[in-house]
């Protein structure tokens, strides 16, 4: 009796060896609550950005602020980039309800498509930047474009590597209707891109 209560309590010390499970003070699932605190921080940043944008704009005047005539900004080959970019939001969303529905040929096409809309809008704006005709040091309006379109930019490219990741896996049949965390997170972080493209165009290139 005594040697199987001492193999019991072995048996019982192996399955809790180890430090005990982490407590969840929170019903979001970890992936999804850190994506979420990292958008946060990312906003911070944009609103950084803009503050010093508005700024600006009220205490300069109009030589140091805009130089360049108004008319010689991209403005209609950047709303194209801007529906090429929003676009991608709706290919993305697609890719999502499809994993959850089980369909992998949606969530395949989805997601390439996704990635050639986003790299497609970076291209474009490589190519902006070649030809726009002035550079950050050359006035004050040039510092907040590049600045703010620069910002933005690092953001598409690191979400393109995210989402080139995410297309790999879904040809390898990484993903199913239980088990999408890999597309949804990569996923709000796309949507968050684009919402905040429709705000710096609208700052930068409208107003």
């Amino acid at each position: 009796m005594e040697a199987a209560a001492i193999s019991a309590s072995h048996a019982h010390e192996d399955e809790h060896h180890g430090p005990p499970a982490a407590n969840r003070s929170s019903r979001v699932e970890p992936q999804l609550l850190g994506m979420l605190l990292f958008i946060i921080s990312e906003v911070m940043v944009f609103g950084a950005f803009f503050t010093a944008y508005f700024f600006i704009r009220v205490v300069a005047d109009d030589h140091t602020w805009f130089p360049v005539d108004g008319k010689d900004l991209p403005v209609a080959v950047a709303g194209v980039n801007t529906a090429i970019l929003l676009s991608s939001s709706l290919t993305m969303h697609w890719a999502q309800t499809s994993i959850k529905n089980g369909n992998r040929f949606g969530l395949r096409a989805g997601m390439l498509t996704t990635f050639l809309l986003g790299a497609t809008f970076l291209f474009i704006q490589i190519n902006e930047y070649i030809h726009i005709g002035f550079s950050p040091q050359d006035h004050a309006y040039g510092s907040v474009f590049y600045g703010l379109t620069g910002l933005h930019g690092a953001h598409v490219t690191i979400g393109l590597v995210l989402l080139g990741m995410v297309t790999v896996r879904s040809f390898r049949g990484h993903f199913s209707p239980e088990q999408h965390r890999g597309v949804e997170v990569p996923g709000i972080y796309w949507h968050f891109v684009d919402i905040m493209w429709i705000i710096v165009y609208t700052t930068i290139y409208v107003i």
